[in-house]
């Protein structure tokens, strides 16, 4: 998957601005940013939710542009839960999970715990665990990743970070969270947002040159 410069303008501010990027199966880009960076936006408008100035996105190099090409090609989990409440666990896995994959998807301690609940009763974490496998387990080959640890305890994020090295062997996946440590820990690849611009960094120095991290905070 390549996205390619990617332009966005809100009123008279450039959100983001001429962005290039590039994700391969089996790879785990980490966005990291600060706030009103534009990781979000960025994301949305890969997925094909927010409309941008100037786009090119091109999957194994042909070029498609329109949200029916992208939807087949990339998944995308928001910050917001998108599982109706009265739904129950095992319904929204029914209706979003392939026939051939259910066996496989309903392998998991966590899920059969919960199979039964209907969404409203369950906890946080365990809402967002779910949701996470259900993008993972769509037939995309790419996923967008938003903020995926939020609310989470530790414990949770270690089956969330499995989850996504699992599915990483078949699949680009980007990540961006405010959880740098664990962003950096499982990435293969590490982007900075800043003022709109991507930058590659490669570790904890590179963040703190380039004003993301404080000097104590490496």
């Amino acid at each position: 998957m390549e996205v390619d410069s990617v332009r966005k303008q809100f009123d008279s501010k450039l959100v983001v601005s001429d962005v290039y990027l590039k994700c391969e199966t089996n790879e785990i880009i980490g966005l990291l940013g600060r706030n009103g960076s534009g990781k979000s936006t960025l994301l949305k408008i890969i997925f094909g939710i927010v409309s941008a100035e100037n786009k090119c996105i091109r999957i194994d190099g042909v070029v498609k542009n329109k949200v029916s090409q992208l939807l087949k090609e990339i998944s995308y989990l928001h910050q917001e839960s998108f599982i109706p409440n009265h739904f129950t666990v095992k319904k929204a896995i029914s209706l979003s999970v392939s026939i051939e994959k259910i066996a496989d998807f309903l392998e998991d301690t966590m899920i059969q715990s919960i199979l039964d609940k209907k969404i409203n009763y369950l906890s946080s974490g365990e809402l967002r665990y779910l949701e996470i496998k259900l993008v993972l387990f769509n037939s995309s080959k790419f996923v967008l990743l938003d903020e995926p640890y939020n609310g989470l305890s530790p414990i949770m994020v270690e089956k969330v970070n499995q989850l996504i090295q699992d599915n990483s062997s078949k699949k680009g996946i980007v990540i961006t969270d405010h959880d740098y440590e664990n962003v950096i820990g499982i990435s293969t690849q590490l982007l900075l947002m800043k003022e709109g611009k991507v930058h590659t960094v490669k570790n904890k120095m590179d963040l703190m040159e380039r004003g993301y991290l404080s000097s104590r905070m490496v």
